[in-house]
């Protein structure tokens, strides 16, 4: 059967570059720096994003826990949206490895948080209360519908941030969709943060990975961080060496996942029983509602895994359906057409 899997862009399969580099890639002990797959991908990360040096990791959660570990101490705490990643799907390791508080505050439907909200979180200095290290933002904002924060928005809260002494860590695992979606290059959204992760996966379609970015020293602290986590590879460069193929060919194309989004949501919105805002669609990532009597989202869902189309159910009545590579507009219309079929 043809299945189209629109669960998660973490289901990408790689590129035929990508394995063959993988095959090819010259390799050597990171823990020793040795690696020099990695340490090339590494720069490149840095250097694409406008940072002084990136740190290799195994996934979007570790790049989020390494530096928000690097920047607070135990009992610190930090301000993060209540709809946020860290906070909803991270298992918590914040506050089980690293004893660090999180304080959230509301996301707004554009994957905002006030500055209001964020300044009036901001802890005095007082025995009785944690102190407050660090703000964290995400863009795309997965939760808010695959939403992007603008340059000027980042730019606002970095000058909150500064006021008080605070750092941000942007979890930026979607941060070139943000780049894509508002036009602009990605440094000017990772300006404004003193760290980012961003993953090799997902929109970038490598297999494995994510890139911490920040500062040469910021850096040098997160990779002690890394190891404490059980984070030092050995012969990474057959990881880094399709990040590297993703880095090079996979930018350019994330306009098409954009693209294949919305075509899904337009042929939603035509399918009765089915509920979805247009004005909400972003990015890559699709929510909708089933808005009928006598069926719910996970019904729904079995019905369009027996006919080869796979999405997730993410309430009892909401469904998303993430576009990403190895998906064409004729898979797009397979979807459709599953969907006018299991709504029958």
């Amino acid at each position: 059967m043809h299945v189209v899997d629109l669960r998660s862009d973490t289901v990408t399969l790689p590129s035929d570059e990508m394995r063959e580099a993988i095959a090819r890639a010259e390799l050597g002990d990171d823990v020793f720096g040795e690696d020099p797959t990695v340490n090339r991908l590494e720069q490149m990360a840095a250097e694409r994003v406008g940072k002084e040096a990136g740190l290799l990791v195994v996934s979007g959660t570790m790049g989020n826990l390494a530096s928000i570990l690097t920047h607070c101490r135990r009992g610190e705490e930090v301000i993060l949206g209540d709809q946020s990643h860290t906070f909803i799907y991270e298992a918590g390791g914040i506050s089980a490895l690293g004893g660090i508080h999180p304080h959230t505050v509301p996301n707004q439907t554009d994957g905002t948080l006030r500055p209001e909200d964020i300044e009036a979180a901001i802890r005095p200095d007082n025995v009785h209360f944690p102190r407050t290290r660090l703000i964290c933002l995400e863009n795309t904002h997965n939760r808010c519908c695959g939403a992007s924060l603008r340059p000027e928005y980042m730019a606002a809260v970095e000058q909150l941030a500064r006021r008080h002494g605070l750092a941000i860590h942007l979890d930026g695992a979607r941060v070139f969709n943000a780049a894509a979606a508002l036009g602009v290059d990605v440094k000017e959204l990772a300006q404004h943060a003193d760290s980012l992760t961003f993953c090799l996966s997902k929109g970038l379609a490598a297999p494995v990975g994510s890139v911490i970015c920040g500062s040469k020293a910021f850096i040098a602290e997160a990779r002690r961080t890394r190891k404490v986590l059980g984070g030092g590879m050995r012969q990474a460069g057959i990881l880094a060496a399709a990040g590297i193929v993703a880095l090079d060919k996979m930018i350019d194309r994330i306009q098409e996942d954009h693209d294949n989004a919305m075509r899904l949501a337009r042929g939603i919105e035509r399918i009765d029983g089915l509920s979805i805002d247009l004005a909400r669609v972003y990015t890559n990532i699709v929510y909708f509602d089933v808005a009928c009597e006598g069926l719910n989202a996970e019904e729904l869902a079995r019905r369009l895994s027996g006919r080869g189309v796979r999405m997730l159910s993410v309430g009892p009545m909401r469904i998303r359906a993430v576009t990403h590579y190895g998906i064409t507009a004729e898979d797009i219309d397979f979807a459709l057409h599953a969907l006018e079929e299991a709504m029958r």
